[in-house]
């Protein structure tokens, strides 16, 4: 079976996916990092009137003469604003954000003036008409579309869009990523291991992944090398109603990789299956009914790097953001040779620091797909195309950041 090259791969699986999840509403305090299902627009405007940009006074741009002395008839603080008038050789002492007073056109900063705090206060440097003035509408008005369907709520969107109004906000929900590990050679951690077993480690990196993602994790534990468990662990992502399954380990063609057999009596249209990049090339796709399927390889640091190649991009795509397949990589400079390489994309651990020529993106020495500490130790993964030729330390390359 020929191998098929990654972007193939990546644009057949997001081509996969049904439809976005659908919306759900919630309160603005639940709506960290979640996706915006709609545009949304101000329900207010910002700022609702016109106020002060600093400390000083509300003055009359004709009275801005140097020396001019000017009798304060009142104060406009935030939330309590100077009710009248200011007429000419008149000051309002105002505070930043209080509502500009009718009349005034210019804010006088109280380190331009002499006489603070008391009744008459004097000019000693005149400011231009209009200074320090926010007018009504400064930010945005009612009816401004601000933030966009696909949008992350961060922090700032977040305050965008309390100040717009929004008690709650439209935002898709997460889908929900049934997660399985499988193979008579795991135990949980902090399980008893026989002299044959491993640790089960993979699910939980996978985990951290879809979490990071946007997506609901749900552990499936670990199924064992028998088509009943396997079965019975499908029924449950399905149980469920997982709209993604990750199945990690067995989907090879040993005789003991039966994951990829149980999927299909389970009734499972193949995807594709064999990926021409490193580590990770016993990779699958497929769709069981609505639910997407993603099967894994078992080693650790494969399963990694095909999580962050294929999972993240397919969760951003079931919560209906854009460009889910763009290139996720920054140029950077080799720190060290590296050898030709064969029809399979390498994605080399490596060590990422900023220079004077910009991002040196430096490979470990040993790249074996069982090792993650050498993961975890790596800032990037370097690519290195199919077929590249040998190149040296200083040429461009590009990189994956990780951290």
């Amino acid at each position: 079976m020929a191998l098929t090259p990654v972007h193939v791969a990546l644009k057949a699986l997001l081509g996969s996916v049904p439809a976005a999840t659908e919306a759900e509403r919630l309160p603005l305090a639940r709506c960290a990092w979640r996706v915006l299902a709609e545009d949304v627009a101000a329900l207010r405007t910002q700022p609702p009137f016109a106020n002060s940009a600093m400390d000083g006074y509300a003055v009359l741009a004709a009275d801005m003469e140097a020396g001019k002395v000017l009798r304060v008839i009142g104060e406009s603080a935030a939330g309590r604003g100077f009710v009248g008038t200011v007429g000419a050789g008149e000051a309002v002492r105002i505070f930043t954000g209080a509502p500009m007073p009718q009349g005034a056109d210019t804010i006088l900063m109280q380190e331009d003036a002499d006489g603070v705090g008391s009744a008459a206060v004097t000019v000693r440097v005149p400011a231009a008409k209009g200074k320090f003035l926010r007018p009504a509408g400064l930010d945005f008005r009612e009816g401004d579309a601000l933030l966009k369907a696909g949008r992350v709520l961060d922090s700032a969107a977040l305050g965008l869009a309390a100040a717009m109004g929004h008690p709650s906000l439209p935002v898709r929900r997460r889908p929900r990523v049934a997660i399985l590990a499988t193979g008579d050679e795991l135990v949980t951690p902090g399980a008893p291991a026989g002299p044959d077993q491993i640790v089960a480690s993979n699910s939980f990196a996978l985990m951290a992944l879809v979490e990071k993602a946007g997506g609901e994790a749900l552990d499936l534990g670990i199924a064992r090398d028998d088509h009943d468990d396997l079965r019975a662990k499908i029924a449950a992502a399905r149980e469920a109603d997982a709209d993604v399954l990750i199945t990690l380990g067995g989907a090879s063609v040993g005789e003991h990789d039966l994951v990829q057999e149980a999927l299909t009596r389970a009734g499972m249209t193949l995807g594709f299956w064999k990926i021409a990049m490193r580590p990770g090339k016993p990779m699958m796709t497929g769709r069981l009914g609505r639910m997407v399927v993603v099967g894994l390889p078992g080693n650790p640091v494969s399963s990694i790097v095909c999580g962050h190649l294929f999972v993240l991009p397919l969760i951003e795509a079931m919560l209906g953001m854009e460009d889910c397949a763009r290139d996720r990589s920054i140029p950077a400079i080799l720190g060290r040779d590296m050898p030709a390489n064969d029809e399979r994309e390498d994605y080399v651990r490596s060590d990422l620091e900023m220079t004077a020529a910009g991002w040196r993106s430096t490979p470990f020495d040993r790249q074996d797909s069982s090792m993650l500490g050498t993961l975890a130790r790596a800032r990037c993964l370097t690519i290195r195309p199919a077929f590249a030729k040998p190149a040296k330390e200083g040429d461009a390359c590009r990189v994956l950041v990780l951290r």
